[in-house]
């Protein structure tokens, strides 16, 4: 696909944060590609775009575009390219786009542990400021159950490296992700995976069933119990922020996804956030309806 400035292939995913940046697509679907409730990139063979190619794509916009201060890479996994491609991309930015401030991606666990320490502080200090990567459950029963090929301790050090390097991490899980028989676990254990990695922003998804995704197959065979998106999921949510102590982290619930829209500083908020909770539990709040949810 062609846009007017740069080059395009399938479906652009970006966080929602990045919605004003100038998104390169650095890689071709991502590097893992198993997970049983992700759809994105089910119809992508991974690969790297060569690198040609990318830093084409950096001229053109910067022919194109008068201020652009913030450039975000996709697609599933750009971290994952070798190190030497990622210095070339970030000195070009610095030197065509000296107004831009933040350079972000988003990272799997793996491509986190396969860079050492020292590579990642080199790109941290060439301009690589932030990395999104999927927790998704702080449970290795769901985890495995979701085909994650990561565990929770795993997940946890590579969220470790990259602050160690200097760089914001931003962490995302799911709701529901456990089911009826694995939201206890799911909630505790994704707090304690908080905790413990301490990410300056929490991204907290609601689960959508997506029927061409392995995990839609499985619902329809019956295998998997979803939770009830309402109730369920604001008991599941009240009961992972009883166990997440992460200090000064930005937290949001707001995705397309979500029913009830949460956000607030933890821990400062948590107490808030819980109540709010409390009073949807009790139908005091306004809920969005499904026709408006999506990914």
């Amino acid at each position: 696909m062609y846009t007017d400035v740069v080059r395009y292939e399938g479906a652009i995913f970006r966080p929602p944060s990045e919605a004003y940046s100038l998104i390169i697509q650095s890689t071709i679907g991502c590097s893992n590609n198993t997970c049983h409730f992700c759809g994105a990139f089910r119809e992508k063979v991974f690969r790297l775009r060569p690198l040609e190619e990318v830093l084409e794509d950096l001229f053109r916009a910067r022919a194109f575009y008068t201020r652009v201060e913030r450039i975000f890479f996709a697609d599933g996994d750009a971290l994952i390219r070798p190190t030497e491609d990622w210095i070339a991309l970030l000195d070009c930015i610095r030197e065509q786009f000296p107004e831009c401030t933040r350079v972000s991606t988003y990272a799997s666990p793996r491509s986190l542990l396969l860079k050492t320490p020292e590579e990642l502080t080199q790109l941290r200090q060439l301009g690589l400021a932030m990395v999104y990567m999927g927790l998704e459950s702080g449970s290795d029963t769901v985890l495995e159950d979701m085909c994650k090929n990561a565990t929770a301790a795993q997940i946890i050090e590579a969220g470790h490296k990259a602050k160690a390097a200097g760089m914001k991490l931003s962490v995302t899980a799911i709701s529901g992700l456990g089911g009826q028989e694995l939201w206890e676990e799911h909630a505790v254990e994704t707090g304690r995976a908080f905790t413990a990695m301490k990410p300056d922003y929490i991204g907290l998804l609601t689960l959508i069933i997506e029927p061409q995704t392995p995990l839609g197959a499985r619902y329809r065979r019956g295998e998997f119990h979803p939770l009830d998106p309402t109730d369920g999921v604001f008991r599941e949510t009240k009961l992972m922020l009883e166990h997440t102590d992460c200090d000064g982290c930005i937290f949001r619930s707001n995705h397309a996804s979500n029913y009830l829209p949460l956000g607030g500083t933890l821990n400062r908020d948590r107490a808030a956030m819980i109540a709010r909770l409390d009073s949807a539990l009790a139908g005091g709040q306004r809920l969005r309806p499904d026709w408006m949810r999506g990914l």
